[in-house]
């Protein structure tokens, strides 16, 4: 354990010295690829995806799905430190992608080492270190779920301070255009397409949906862009917003698109379906598992490669989310240790 953690740490350090924004991940890639060879790990890639199944993998059994990724957004403006050096100050390792999602990625790889070679394990695991999460691009874990084998149950590695995201908001994003007519200002002739997207707008800000999850509340939707006029004395014929809607698991996305059709009157068009709710039950052996180990169970508002599962899932990895996209980003060494602490410790309570 104690070997494998350092090395986790080591190949963390690495990932961070390399560019690897969504799509541009070749460098990382190779990285993990060497890593799964210096530990006689067999392992497939495709698109930056490379996967692996447990030496003594059952079909017959059911599988467990080890997921993070190793795509980064880019570095903002207001970084103080080199995106990619990795340096550990006070006990932070610094670095692009260092807590997001780097070091859930190699505690998991640590994880799937640490059992890879074992025999009759009640479950398979399979590890995907997945491309384009950042960017929800279609060569990420999504383009990965008809090449793996059928997945039971998932844990994702998302920076959640090692407690239980049981569930997680999905993301369905509306491109909305009202519709006017063009005229002079000074005339007051014309349709205002302005005076339609507010009406429209005010119902986004103001609308409940009936149904509220137990575990992650309302459905949250923000005006987020708005786009009008090409000069003061013209009214626009146009306007154009967009409205970021995080949807609980009490509706699908496909539900809540109607529900906004039949309410407002401005062109609506969505960017995509697919990226849905998810959660895991309470009931189930991993979440069980988690909160005899002390871990607390919470509904997660941030979007991952959970979107892109149909079975039961499970977010849950070092870190702090707070830290995800933010100037000088770091992680703490102990999170990496105590992480891959409690994954063994979670998967001995379950598998074993």
């Amino acid at each position: 354990m104690n070997k494998l953690t350092k090395e986790a740490i080591e190949l963390l350090k690495q990932l961070i010295s390399k560019q690897s924004f969504s799509s541009e991940e070749d460098e990382t890639a190779l990285l993990i690829k060497q890593w799964f060879s210096t530990h006689d790990i067999k392992f497939e890639s495709q698109n930056h995806n490379i996967w692996a199944k447990n030496k003594h993998f059952d079909a017959s059994k059911p599988t467990i799905l080890l997921n993070s990724h190793h795509d980064t957004v880019k570095p903002n403006k207001a970084y103080t430190r080199d995106p990619f050096k990795p340096e550990v100050i006070d006990g932070k390792l610094y670095g692009l992608g260092s807590n997001d999602a780097g070091g859930c990625l190699v505690s998991l790889m640590a994880l799937f080492a640490y059992f890879y070679e074992q025999e009759n394990l009640n479950y398979n695991l399979v590890i995907v270190a997945s491309a384009e999460e950042e960017s929800s691009g279609q060569n990420g874990l999504n383009s990965m779920l008809s090449v793996i084998p059928n997945i039971d149950v998932a844990i994702v590695g998302e920076p959640t301070l090692m407690q239980l995201a049981v569930a997680e908001k999905g993301l369905l994003v509306l491109d909305c255009t009202a519709h006017g007519k063009a005229g002079h200002a000074a005339h007051g002739l014309g349709d205002n397409s302005i005076y339609k997207a507010m009406e429209a707008i005010e119902w986004f800000r103001t609308f409940k949906f009936p149904k509220v999850s137990d575990t992650l509340g309302e459905i949250k939707m923000t005006v987020t862009q708005v786009n009008a006029g090409t000069q003061h004395n013209v009214i626009p014929a146009e306007c154009s917003f967009v409205v970021d809607i995080r949807i609980t698991d009490a509706y699908t996305n496909a539900e809540v698109l109607a529900i906004v059709k039949e309410n407002v009157y401005v062109e609506v068009k969505e960017r995509s379906l697919r990226l849905n709710s998810s959660s895991i039950p309470v009931e189930h052996p991993l979440v069980k598992a988690g909160v005899s180990l002390g871990r607390e169970t919470y509904g997660s508002p941030t979007l991952s490669d959970q979107a892109a599962l149909s079975c039961p899932s499970l977010k849950l990895g070092p870190g702090d989310s707070h830290r995800s996209h933010t100037a000088d980003e770091f992680i703490y060494v102990n999170e990496i240790e105590e992480g891959i602490e409690i994954y063994v410790d979670l998967l001995n309570r379950v598998i074993v």
